[in-house]
């Protein structure tokens, strides 16, 4: 395993316990096959494979979408398609999902994932910079979810804030930043970017928010 991806693994770890982590996954309902796929393909050859959402997290993400019932979903950083897929399945029937993946390999790896599910009509895949690609989407979003480079964090946020619906709901991931956004001192730049964000959010007074302490962190925000 390389180096960077063990330190992150172990400080999961020490964030949730994992016999916790693991009791919740027995007593949740378990991923369909193209998700398992996902998962197991993601874990042994990804680089970056503490990026995926996974069992726990996906599934809630999916009860989320079936409790909205969005029309209209965004995801600002698609990876491999895991989380997509789980926030597809609440759509209605003339629902939509938006993703926005900057890496190409990834973007063709989703996007073949993608092809091979229930929700192949109901997912757009755009591939760039989610900065220049949002302000064209022109959509009213009841969904966003939030999962891209942490220093652009603040700014996905604020672009797409104007274009959610009263009550919609906004989800930004990795909010502890495997730990590290809990350190004011810090001097990892994601980390404090994520410190920033965390800031932002709580300042506002025109949503309502809280965190959520599953995974690396969830922020649950809905526009007022």
């Amino acid at each position: 395993m390389p180096e960077k991806l063990s330190y992150f693994c172990q400080t999961f770890m020490d964030l949730i316990n994992p016999q916790v982590a693991r009791y919740a996954e027995q007593f949740s309902s378990a991923e369909d096959e193209l998700l398992k796929e996902i998962a197991d393909w993601t874990n042994k050859h990804h680089p970056e494979a503490v990026m995926l959402s996974g069992h726990l997290q996906g599934k809630l993400l999916e009860m989320i979408s079936w409790m909205i019932r969005p029309r209209r979903i965004l995801e600002i950083g698609t990876f491999t398609g895991y989380s997509a897929l789980c926030l597809s399945k609440g759509l209605i029937e003339d629902g939509i999902l938006h993703t926005i993946e900057i890496h190409k390999a990834d973007a063709d790896r989703a996007k073949a994932y993608f092809d091979r599910s229930l929700s192949a009509n109901k997912i757009i895949l755009h591939r760039g910079n989610a900065l220049s690609i949002i302000p064209g989407l022109q959509e009213a979003w009841d969904l966003v979810f939030i999962d891209a480079d942490k220093t652009g964090y603040i700014e996905y946020f604020n672009l797409v804030l104007p274009h959610l619906k009263e009550n919609g709901f906004i989800l930004a991931d990795n909010v502890f930043f495997h730990g590290e956004a809990l350190d004011e001192n810090t001097r990892n730049k994601n980390a404090k970017a994520i410190r920033a964000f965390n800031e932002h959010i709580r300042e506002r007074t025109d949503i309502e928010k809280t965190i959520l302490t599953v995974r690396d962190g969830l922020f649950l925000i809905r526009k007022l």
